[in-house]
């Protein structure tokens, strides 16, 4: 008589300390990624409000003083007809003036306070931290914060 072998087979499953042992992994290299992602986001952002400052406002803002032989006394200017007879706007495509990449309004002064220029405007975007005057302010102008981060 044959003995009747019971095949015991064990259930395909993770176990507990595995489980454990793949979360503390995909955890450790979370934490060591995810702030370097971050990092790269504030670069693009710092990319951006630049661009925009200098390839976007800055265009419309030169051929503004083109048409009309003054640089505006605000940004809506550049969207909103002034009367003269030589506006050939709108100067930007939106229908209202952009926002920087972090939310806040872009500051403009024309003329520039940030230099002895009379000739010149600024524009300016708070930066991370929203508040102009502070170190991280991206501007038409150079800035001891665009040094530190290689950004032009």
């Amino acid at each position: 008589m044959k003995k009747q072998t019971k095949n015991h087979q064990r259930p395909k499953a993770f176990t507990l300390v595995e489980l454990l042992l793949v979360i503390t992994i995909i955890s450790i290299l979370a934490a060591v990624a995810l702030p370097r992602f971050f990092g790269r986001s504030q670069e693009a952002r710092i990319a951006a409000a630049r661009q925009t400052i200098i390839g976007t406002f800055g265009i419309a803002l030169d051929l503004f003083e083109q048409d009309i032989g003054y640089y505006p006394r605000s940004l809506e200017e550049l969207i909103t007809p002034t009367g003269s007879p030589n506006w050939r706007g709108p100067y930007i495509k939106d229908i209202q003036i952009p926002l920087d990449p972090w939310g806040n309004e872009y500051q403009y002064n024309y003329p520039s306070q940030l230099t002895a220029s009379e000739t010149m405007y600024d524009l300016v975007s708070g930066g991370p931290d929203g508040i102009i005057g502070g170190v991280d302010d991206i501007t038409n102008h150079r800035s001891p914060f665009e040094n530190q981060t290689g950004i032009r």
